[in-house]
């Protein structure tokens, strides 16, 4: 049997993080996005820079964790696996 011969030293029941790793990035989507349209609202009143650095900031990471959503949809798709398809 093919479980036998293993040469890795993760446990044979291993989960995989995807569904934790899939919560933080929607946090960290609606963080962002919310932070980076309180920031760009602050830097628009009061006109300083800071404000404008903190938006920005707030909107990478936004576009960082929708980069990851999508990475992570493409990987639940099955899509994403190595050699699942023959071409390994």
């Amino acid at each position: 049997m093919w479980l036998r011969n293993r040469e890795g030293t993760e446990p044979v029941s291993a989960r995989s993080p995807l569904r934790a790793r899939r919560l933080l990035s929607w946090v960290a989507l609606i963080l962002g996005v919310a932070a980076a349209v309180f920031f760009a609202v602050r830097a628009m009143s009061t006109g300083a820079e800071v404000w404008r650095w903190e938006a920005a900031i707030a909107a990478v990471v936004a576009v960082i964790a929708a980069l990851d959503l999508l990475v992570l949809r493409h990987r639940r798709a099955g899509r994403g696996s190595r050699g699942q398809h023959g071409d390994q």
